[in-house]
């Protein structure tokens, strides 16, 4: 398997598997991250989840390019995307498919091209401290193609995230610290036991409140602020109305950890 998975209480934990090849994408990796991601999904046990790369060297180097990027660059997958079919992106997370629960990138390592996006396309990001970041693909005569020059700038300023576009350059895990692009760094070798420490935060909350709070946010960062409003209270108030919601009041009044069921 290219890809393991492990669970830990309510988190998964979901490993590419190629140090060899530093952890690329191919074709059979895309496959199994539409299954992995489905489950995590589909699964009530299970409220957030860690995406790492095997070894500590990589992260993720991008799409393996002498096995996926044919298949992109096929006429069926051309046709594919022309005729509207909404097929799931890179990693199944950069396109097309949401897994309306919070993952984490756990960063240990190089995170360059499709990486970065794939590291992108995760709600949180933390990064071991020699991690590098950098989309290189103009250097190859191609662009960021799985949601890199739509994700970059909203997560640095503009003028940073276009410079690494267009130079194909790359930044240390200290500048993307700095510009805000990972949550936290950390020594490679505490990078996974403070990603399962955000992942176990996460999970002991309301998962209803949760999923609804993580769509507000994705849901209303493109509207004016009047509409996002509307739309938060439109999730707040299904919320409060939920099992969970009395559930996590009581706990309060009477000094206890809620125990919440997702309804």
């Amino acid at each position: 398997m290219t890809i393991k998975t492990q669970i830990e209480g309510a988190v998964l934990i979901v490993i590419m598997d190629r140090p060899e090849s530093r952890n690329a994408l191919n074709a059979k990796m895309r496959e199994q991250f539409i299954e992995v991601w489905t489950a995590f999904r589909d699964n009530p046990e299970l409220h957030a989840a860690i995406l790492t790369g095997a070894g500590d060297q990589s992260f993720c180097a991008g799409a393996d390019l002498k096995e996926i990027g044919a298949y992109y660059a096929s006429m069926t997958a051309i046709e594919r995307r022309e005729h509207g079919e909404r097929e799931p992106g890179l990693g199944a997370l950069t396109r097309n498919f949401d897994p309306r629960k919070p993952v984490i990138a756990a960063i240990n390592g190089h995170c360059l091209a499709g990486g970065l996006e794939l590291a992108l396309a995760c709600d949180i990001r933390i990064a071991a401290n020699h991690a590098t970041f950098g989309l290189p693909e103009t250097r190859r005569g191609i662009l960021p193609g799985a949601g890199g020059t739509q994700r970059l700038p909203r997560a640095l300023p503009f003028g940073i995230a276009l410079e690494m576009i267009l130079t194909g350059a790359p930044i240390d895990a200290e500048a993307a610290l700095r510009w805000g692009l990972i949550n936290h760094l950390t020594d490679k070798s505490e990078l996974m036991d403070k990603a399962m420490t955000v992942a176990s935060q996460i999970a002991m909350n309301g998962p209803l409140a949760i999923r609804a709070a993580r769509d507000a946010v994705y849901q209303g960062a493109c509207l004016p602020l009047d509409e996002a409003l509307r739309l938060e209270q439109f999730h707040a108030e299904s919320v409060r109305q939920s099992e969970d919601a009395r559930e996590g009041v009581q706990a309060f009044i009477d000094k206890r950890p809620p125990v919440f069921r997702g309804k």
